[in-house]
């Protein structure tokens, strides 16, 4: 029989991974309409410097992905 705290604990990790990984693809999916709003910006006129924050926080959503998907790898 297996002990109720180790089947507890794996269900959580279990749990937790997949969160990361879906939190992943969130992150990824909004930098990319991110990344589209501002090309499309540029496209129609924007200068970069009016675009600046929204690189910038492309570039932070950028670093939260690899973030996260290093915590997945490392935590399988």
């Amino acid at each position: 029989m297996a002990n109720p705290v180790v089947v507890d604990l794996t269900a959580s990790v279990t749990k937790a991974s997949g969160v990361m990984e879906s939190a992943t693809v969130l992150i990824n999916g909004i930098q990319a309409k991110v990344d589209a709003a501002v090309a499309k910006a540029i496209e129609n006129g924007a200068t970069e410097a009016e675009l600046e924050p929204l690189r910038a926080l492309s570039t932070e959503l950028g670093a939260d992905s690899d973030a996260l998907s290093a915590a997945v790898a490392a935590n399988p």
